[in-house]
């Protein structure tokens, strides 16, 4: 079987195995799996709540991230990378309860399904039946340059940054540049990064050694 197929068909059988363990399991649309992830430690008050609509809105800092939150309010969809990248972002970089973002992505999706999109949030947040391993934290740089190398989806969502030439679009304010280009752009308008990925990483994989007791 070709490609494109196989993966069609792959596909189809994790929206029907999804269906299935929600049939079996209503409560699963709002409630962890793994019940050792249930107790994890979560951010919540005024300064969580801000975060959460800096991601919402597509204002975090971090252009691959913002540029499918901003394309998921304005056309109701993103590449299934970009909803994993921004759902690692909002778990793992911003500790926030992974049914919030699910909550997000079901009030703009067209293609919302409620099975799939809890379950998809379930995997990306570590939670679920065939859930990532929780210490798998996407680095939203690193997945920018890989699957975004040239930065053309960044800037089609991003007009601040469209300016912004090469490399610099995954990183648009590292090293405080200040060069004439950048300092005549809008890229200036675009916000620094909320949080240091290196240092959430580090804080998110605590959090989950405390909650499941494993090293």
């Amino acid at each position: 079987m070709a490609r494109g197929p196989q993966t069609f068909a792959t596909e189809l059988a994790w929206r029907d195995f999804y269906a299935d363990v929600l049939l079996h399991d209503p409560r699963s649309a709002r409630h962890s799996l793994d019940e050792a992830m249930v107790g994890i430690q979560l951010d919540t008050g005024a300064e969580a709540d801000e975060r959460f609509e800096a991601w919402k809105e597509g204002r975090t800092g971090y252009p691959i991230v913002d540029a499918g939150m901003r394309q998921l309010v304005a056309v109701g969809w993103m590449h299934n990378r970009v909803r994993m990248i921004v759902a690692s972002f909002l778990v793992k970089d911003l500790h926030l309860d992974w049914t919030r973002g699910a909550r997000h992505f079901m009030e703009h999706l067209v293609d919302g399904d409620l099975a799939s999109n809890q379950h998809g949030w379930q995997w990306s947040a570590g939670t679920g039946t065939d859930a990532a391993p929780y210490f798998r934290v996407f680095n939203p740089t690193t997945q920018s340059r890989r699957f975004d190398p040239d930065g053309t989806y960044i800037r089609r969502w991003i007009p601040e940054l469209a300016n912004v030439e090469g490399k610099a679009i995954h990183q648009p304010h590292a090293d405080g540049r200040d060069d004439d280009l950048f300092s005549a752009s809008r890229a200036r308008e675009y916000p620094q990064p909320i949080v240091d990925h290196a240092t959430e990483r580090t804080e998110a994989l605590r959090r989950w050694r405390e909650a499941t007791g494993r090293t």
